[in-house]
């Protein structure tokens, strides 16, 4: 199964995008803080030095993301339950973020998401087991003995 091609790549992906996301929102900082543009009174050096946090906390967000998906790759392991939480949360917001780019950015902005979200969800897919195959010790998808999901008794 192509589970390390597909962790790596999406790991890739989310680590571009980590950076993208903190250039873009660098570079909107700068661009209110040189022009001194206000909106709705609100003190420009705020909005400022709000766009740069808010880009690099989203920024490392994603970069933990496509960590936690690195190391997957590396170990061949199936991410932890909190890992799996965090991906699951980075699935979601690459949804909402991708329909709201629909409007304001364009259909190839919503494409890259949308391969992103794709990424995101085929890694926690492959990586997924069944408690019947991990406790037996037989491969994903496999049946026990008893056939089906049921339970071995202890």
């Amino acid at each position: 199964m192509a589970r390390r091609p597909v962790a790596v790549v999406t790991a890739v992906a989310l680590i571009v995008e980590a950076a993208g996301i903190a250039l873009l929102n660098w570079i909107l900082g700068l661009v209110v803080d040189r022009q001194r543009m206000s909106l709705g009174g609100l003190d420009p050096d705020a909005m400022s030095i709000g766009t740069w946090v808010a880009g690099g906390l989203f920024g490392l967000y994603l970069l933990l993301c496509g960590l936690v998906l690195l190391r997957a790759a590396v170990r061949d392991r199936a991410p932890g339950r909190l890992a799996r939480i965090l991906l699951i949360t980075c699935a979601v917001g690459h949804g909402l973020v991708g329909a709201f780019s629909v409007g304001l950015v364009g259909w190839t902005a919503f494409a890259v998401l949308m391969v992103v979200l794709g990424l995101i969800v085929w890694s926690l897919l492959v990586y997924d087991e069944s408690p019947v195959a991990a406790e037996s010790g037989a491969a994903p998808g496999a049946t026990g003995a008893q056939g089906g999901d049921a339970p071995r008794p202890a």
